[in-house]
């Protein structure tokens, strides 16, 4: 019979979602939990699995559509079971059954192994029993580490690796082995010459890179055949993109002067939803609710600098990558128990400020897909070993959309570190309804006047934005000095 599959709630309180890309086609055979779409909401992208076993009959959107929750996504063709009731009572149990079903799909997939979307796509990729393997990463999160070596472990032929340029140039970092699989590496023959098929096999992000090339991803030459249909690798479409391009540089070239044309540039869109909307929407409602002002300073750190490189190797020994992040976290944690003013909330319409006692610290990453703030719970009660893999590993979360929404609540203050970018001072906006936020200038030697002499320092330049509504300006600057003072001399923070 058939058996209609709508789209559960994907997250709490979420609306709509986007598919992203879809795991099978019409006429695939699927099993019970097995991915059938990637979905994106406002907060994340995730995985949703089959509610049955059966076959796919239709598939009701296209991927980039946005659907609303409660309609129906995939229609299945399920053997063995009573052909449809015509009664309105039986029509109305067969409306429900595909919910619960959904539901219950969707708790399966929560307590299954713990590995990012991007990461379940290798295994699919490699033929990797995720279920398995063992993994390694923080909190037994299985890695593509642990997904390559599985399949390694029963490959019967020798697999090469993609040049690393190649990677580079096609792939973002973190999603790399999620794009194609080892052996994807044989030459594409006629680069430039469309194929013109009607059906192309293609991992989610390939056809994604196609779409941003502007390539028919039907017209890439395809590298190899997987069950008896053309495969096509993201190297190939970046190879047919550039055999174009070059085809049509070398015929501008050849065009005497005077027959030269010129092109209007025109424009790309891209639409304005999802992760990118919910960023802007949170922006725009602190910047016009809260009244902003920034406070700026410089810490000499020469004497940090030298506490983290001793602390480094150690630090790596325990598979943990110390950044000066940990540091500032626990001088800021210390300044906000000084001043508890800067860790609290607004709100308004109870006519009260309410200071926070736990001091949980957002922490901004950038991601392809924007600004997303992961929160370190707890900060106070942790070292900063504890730290620094708490936040390595929300950060390698929120960029591989595996975060939970969870992990992005309950945030009392939150830093952002522009300077890993490049810059020294900023006016970062307020993550509402916090009151201060706290941004990272990047660390460099800069000139220090001290004691009537000048001589290079390592500096970090600190911008704090505060709401002033509730925040005083010279309770932010002693807040300031606070922090700089611990930074300056972080044996102090010993003493925390």
């Amino acid at each position: 019979m058939a058996r209609e599959f709508k789209l559960p709630d994907v997250g709490e309180g979420v609306a709509e979602g986007e598919i992203v890309s879809w795991l099978v086609s019409e006429g695939d055979t699927v099993s019970e939990d097995q991915p059938v779409a990637e979905v994106e909401t406002d907060k994340a992208v995730v995985e949703v699995p089959s509610p049955v076993n059966g076959t796919v009959r239709t598939l009701h959107y296209d991927a980039g559509d946005v659907v609303p929750v409660g309609d129906v996504i995939v229609t299945f063709d399920v053997e063995g079971e009573a052909a449809e009731a015509t009664d309105e009572s039986a029509g109305e149990e067969a409306t429900e059954e595909p919910e619960a079903a959904a539901e219950s799909a969707t708790e399966q997939a929560s307590t299954r192994t713990f590995a990012p979307p991007s990461v379940r796509r290798l295994a699919r990729e490699l033929d990797v029993d995720l279920d398995s393997v063992e993994g390694t990463g923080p909190s037994g999160r299985v890695t593509e580490g642990d997904v390559r070596a599985a399949a390694e472990g029963h490959a019967t032929e020798p697999q090469e690796e993609p040049p690393d340029e190649v990677r580079s140039a096609v792939e973002p970092v973190g999603e790399q082995a999620a794009e194609h699989t080892e052996a994807e590496t044989p030459a594409v023959e006629s680069a430039t010459e469309p194929a013109g098929r009607e059906t192309t096999l293609a991992a989610p992000a390939t056809r994604g890179l196609a779409k941003e090339l502007g390539v028919n991803i039907h017209d890439v030459p395809a590298v190899e055949e997987r069950d008896g249909e053309a495969f096509v690798t993201a190297e190939a479409v970046q190879e047919y993109a550039e055999g174009g391009t070059a085809a049509q540089g070398e015929a501008t070239a050849a065009a005497p002067e005077s027959e030269r044309e010129f092109v209007e540039g025109g424009e790309t869109t891209q639409p304005y939803r999802g992760v990118r909307r919910s960023i802007g929407e949170q922006m725009a409602e602190s910047k016009y609710t809260a009244p902003h002002v920034t406070h700026h300073d410089t810490a000499v750190i020469d004497d940090l600098v030298e506490t983290r490189t001793k602390l480094k190797e150690r630090a790596a020994e325990q598979d943990v990558k110390l950044t000066y992040l940990p540091f500032v976290m626990k001088a800021v944690v210390s300044g906000l128990q000084e001043y508890p003013i800067l860790n609290s909330e607004l709100r308004e319409d109870e006519e009260e400020i309410a200071l926070k006692h736990e001091y949980n610290v957002g922490v901004a990453v950038a991601t392809d897909h924007g600004l997303m703030v992961p929160v370190v719970k707890h900060v106070d009660q942790k070292s900063i070993l504890d730290i620094a893999a708490e936040v390595n590993e929300l950060a390698a979360k929120a960029r591989d959309r595996s975060i939970s929404r969870s992990e992005m609540q309950g945030g009392t203050f939150t830093i952002t570190n522009f300077g890993a970018v490049g810059g020294e001072y900023a006016t970062p906006i307020i993550n509402y309804p916090e009151t201060a936020i706290l941004g990272l200038g990047g660390i460099d030697e800069r000139p220090v006047a001290e004691d009537g002499e000048v001589r290079a320092a390592q500096t970090l330049p600190l911008s704090l934005s505060i709401d002033h509504r509730v925040i005083d300006g010279a309770e932010a600057a002693r807040f300031t000095n606070h922090v700089m003072e611990r930074l300056t001399d972080p044996e102090l923070l010993l003493l925390e």
